[in-house]
């Protein structure tokens, strides 16, 4: 068994979960970085050039290729963190995806389902597991807490007429972790929410353009948002000193939401 507390995030081959990966090598975690494209040949990008930034750094990294999707993928990272670390203390649920989805009246069945493995199923089923792993871990010793943190989207609160699936996948999630929060905090393992606005990601850089005139007007804070805020915020919540506040959902989206005359 590992001796040092172990996180494992979901997605954190780049952007967001990149830099959660990094902060907590930094905080003193072993990061497993899980990604559905992990390839050994690539060292520029993606999750090898991810442990190889660790390592130098004097941090510890392992990969664990999987497509959280996937019941028989999600199987085998199950495996994959009993047989090399033995514990899991941080949970981050990071991965996400948004394709190209129409509108509410146009959407296929096709893209909501594709949708919902990946940003609804896939983080509802690994909290499931490690929620109980967590339980029995901290039970036996061999973790002192456990922690689960859930990154969704400030559109899980946030109507429109494009990106229907993306929208709804993460205001299910959204209240999936309410529900998990309701049952884990009677084991003392705080559940919580982090819902990001705009971040110079693979996800958004492509519509860099439109962000910029469209919605920064709207922002309290005039600017993108830095990946690391988002990183340094999961070692805060999994370091103990924020279970008080378990369930809780924290926006991090430069103020794009506060009401206001």
């Amino acid at each position: 068994m590992i001796a040092n507390k172990v996180a494992l995030v979901t997605g954190g081959s780049r952007g967001i979960g990149r830099a959660i990966c990094l902060k907590l090598a930094e905080a003193g975690y072993t990061v497993i970085i899980c990604s559905r494209t992990a390839d050994p040949n690539n060292l520029e990008k993606g999750a090898y050039e991810v442990k190889n930034t660790i390592e130098a750094a004097g941090g510890s990294a392992l990969i664990c290729r999987a497509d959280i999707s996937l019941e028989n993928e999600r199987q085998a990272l199950y495996d994959f963190v009993d047989k090399e670390c033995g514990r899991l203390d941080l949970l981050v649920n990071n991965a996400g995806i948004e394709p190209k989805q129409g509108t509410a009246l146009d959407m296929p069945p096709e893209v909501i389902e594709q949708v919902f493995d990946t940003n609804l199923k896939g983080p509802y089923f690994l909290t499931q597991h490690f929620g109980k792993r967590m339980i029995e871990w901290k039970e036996s010793g061999a973790i002192e807490n456990g922690c689960i943190i859930t990154i969704t989207s400030v559109q899980a609160g946030m109507a429109a007429r494009s990106g229907v699936a993306y929208k709804m996948g993460k205001a299910a999630l959204s209240m999936a972790m309410q529900c998990f929060a309701t049952q884990l905090g009677e084991y003392g393992i705080p559940v919580f929410e982090i819902r990001p606005g705009v971040y110079p990601t693979d996800m958004c850089l492509p519509h860099a353009e439109n962000v910029e005139k469209t919605y920064f007007p709207k922002f309290l804070m005039k600017r993108w948002g830095n990946c690391d805020e988002i990183g340094d915020l999961c070692v805060y919540m999994g370091s103990g000193k924020m279970d008080y506040a378990t369930g809780q959902i924290i926006e991090i989206s430069g103020g794009w939401t506060v009401p206001r005359l």
